[in-house]
């Protein structure tokens, strides 16, 4: 008998009414933030209908907060909001916030290389409204999904990159991306990408890989799990930095499995783990749910 491990519920796509923005506060824990924010928002006449905080310590450790407001006349508002907030979070209280109209889609970019599995859920679930971005085009090195991809009517770049000096492909890289994508998705994209075209890029960068690493490394992980006897197999997503896979973690999760089970096997309960949590990631960072902080991450999920 094969034993497995029911998948997390996956709560619906949380999608945003018209007319909502997104406010993201961090920086040192203080009485009195919380209230500053509720009276820049409400002397705009703005609602708050979702609002959730952290503090790591609250005598003077590090404070987080997402809220979410509402108002009918949002976009003629929000420079004369980000005014006020300036003056009172940035300047009174030294606090750093960003604020977006949510309404506006973040624009995408997904690396993908043979493999589809993760690109082709992305892109069925941005067609089904259940991830709030526009895909503004798919990079890979192989041609392999074109046909797919242009399926979608999304546009398709084949930008080979073989050999160890990747710089040709990473100029053509940042000529395809510049100025048209708020981050980018790499979705079994088997390439690495070097310090100097994150830095260049300057977008937010997610990555998907599976649970094995660091023990699996290389080629064959499923191979030599199963070699092992491995009774778990999962995924990570997390931010890319210049340190091999060692990003901030935005999520993760496992199934089990048994003795039972192939290689093969486990390569597809893995691949399935693998979507959906790369899915919960892309879905958390396009709401603003995620926020970084040095190498971890706060996620209001």
């Amino acid at each position: 008998m094969t034993l497995t491990q029911d998948a997390p519920a996956r709560t619906p796509a949380r999608k945003p009414a018209p007319h909502h923005a997104s406010l993201i506060v961090k920086g040192k824990d203080r009485t009195g933030i919380v209230a500053a924010v509720g009276a820049v928002l409400s002397s705009h006449d703005a609602n708050i209908v979702s609002l959730d905080q952290y503090s790591d310590n609250p005598q003077g450790g590090a404070f987080f907060q997402r809220t979410v407001f509402s108002m009918d006349n949002l976009k003629a508002a929000l420079p004369a909001i980000e005014s006020e907030l300036k003056a009172r979070l940035a300047e009174e209280l030294e606090l750093r916030f960003t604020l977006r109209d949510m309404s506006v889609p973040k624009r995408v970019a997904i690396y993908a290389s043979k493999s589809d599995h993760c690109l082709l859920d992305l892109l069925w679930r941005q067609r089904q409204g259940q991830l709030p971005i526009t895909v503004s085009m798919v990079i890979s090195n192989h041609p392999d999904t074109a046909q797919e991809v242009r399926g979608f009517g999304i546009p398709f770049f084949h930008v080979p990159s073989t050999g160890p000096d990747k710089s040709a492909a990473e100029a053509e890289h940042l000529r395809l991306l510049r100025g048209n994508v708020d981050f980018i998705i790499l979705a079994r994209y088997m390439q690495i990408l070097s310090g100097d075209f994150i830095a260049q890029v300057g977008v937010p960068i997610i990555n998907i890989h599976h649970s094995f690493l660091p023990a699996f490394i290389g080629a064959g992980p499923y191979a030599k799990a199963k070699e092992r006897g491995v009774k778990l197999v999962g995924a990570t997503a997390h931010y890319v930095t210049e340190d091999l896979d060692e990003g901030p973690i935005i999520e993760q999760d496992v199934v089990r499995v048994t003795h039972a089970e192939n290689a093969a096997d486990l390569q597809r309960r893995g691949a399935d783990v693998e979507r959906a949590v790369l899915s919960r990631a892309v879905e958390w960072h396009s709401q603003d749910r995620v926020i970084r902080d040095g190498n971890h991450t706060i996620v209001f999920a």
